[in-house]
């Protein structure tokens, strides 16, 4: 292998849009056979960039963690568990890369990618089976060492990135409070509007899927029904999140003084720390243009632009570089799992 993902063509942040959810056909138009999902971890020492690859013995081979999805898993959940489960690592998720495609056994076989950074602090142990060893090295090293070239596309994604300062990120999430009980029918005061069964369903989900950001704050509208979305999140967390109730996010607050529920956009991105921000479908649009203001050009052609512009349960994450300017450049939208 040659070609050195430092001197590769700056790349395009909207020219690679890929729906983590799985896609149905491959680029020939053949019905997908196998989905999984994997991460390239990262770390920067004596000021260069270094990638994690691991040897499978049973294949002989060089590549990153990854994986199939197992039911009732996101993308995102799959990429989180495969890292946990083959080197031990349990970091968030970063920015997504390009996903790869190629031929198996069983058909054509799809794989997306995500930036992983890892710790100084933190211990690498394969699991001994699947993973038998792993080796950090630069990123020529790593292009000419991947086994199947399809792994350098986003190796090169991540290099880029790295280039640009938009490979160290932290996640502003962006939640709609999980399917509550019929507005019609109920009878009580409207911040006490409960989660319908489905919604308790869907808010554990949530929970689970939020687990792969790990955000360090939690700012919800004070309304039952957001707040009891977010709950499974912060028990999980055994109290390693700070929650704020913010009276901005309600529906009625916002339908007095829009311009407040924009502020608290705002405030996310002066905390300077990763958040799950959770709210009601009405208020999404005004939380929506605070956000746009944020995008690197090209990336609001990205966000949802009609109503109900989220699901329920449904979020969006905006990806924002630790260190500059508080900008987005990456976003990615997910739904829980839905039984």
């Amino acid at each position: 292998m040659t070609d050195q993902p430092e001197t590769a063509k700056p790349v395009d942040r909207t020219a690679e849009q890929v729906d983590h959810t799985a896609e149905q056909v491959d680029h020939a138009g053949e019905p997908v056979a196998v989905y999984a999902a994997g991460a390239i971890p990262w770390r920067v020492r004596s000021a260069e960039l270094e990638v994690l690859l691991i040897h499978r013995p049973r294949y002989d081979d060089w590549s990153w963690p990854k994986g199939k999805l197992d039911r009732g898993e996101t993308m995102p959940e799959c990429a989180a568990r495969e890292v946990r489960e083959e080197i031990g690592l349990e970091e968030p998720l970063g920015i997504p890369l390009p996903s790869t495609s190629y031929h198996v056994a069983l058909g054509p076989k799809i794989v997306h990618y995500w930036a992983l950074k890892v710790p100084q602090s933190a211990v690498v142990s394969p699991d001994g089976t699947e993973v038998d060893a792993t080796h950090w090295c630069g990123l020529e090293e790593a292009a000419a060492l991947l086994t199947n070239q399809t792994d350098v596309v986003p190796l090169r994604w991540l290099a880029e990135a790295h280039r640009r300062g938009e490979l160290d990120t932290r996640p502003l999430v962006l939640l709609r409070h999980a399917k509550a009980k019929p507005r019609a029918s109920w009878t009580k005061a409207e911040g006490d509007r409960t989660l319908a069964a489905s919604g308790v369903r869907q808010a554990a989900a949530v929970g689970r899927l939020l687990g792969v950001w790990s955000p360090e704050r939690v700012v919800t509208s004070p309304w039952r029904r957001c707040v009891d979305t977010v709950r499974p999140y912060i028990a999980s967390a055994n109290g390693r999140v700070k929650v704020k109730l913010d009276d901005r996010l309600t529906e009625a607050s916002h339908k007095r003084k829009p311009d407040r529920a924009a502020a608290a956009v705002d405030r996310l991105f002066d905390k300077r720390q990763s958040v799950v921000l959770c709210s009601h479908r009405p208020v999404l649009p005004t939380l929506l243009a605070s956000f746009v203001l944020r995008c690197e050009p090209g990336l609001e052609t990205e966000l949802p632009t009609e109503d109900p512009f989220l699901a329920a349960g449904e979020m969006i994450v905006f990806h924002v570089p630790v260190e500059g300017p508080a900008r987005v450049v990456a976003i990615e939208q997910f739904k829980p799992y839905d039984d």
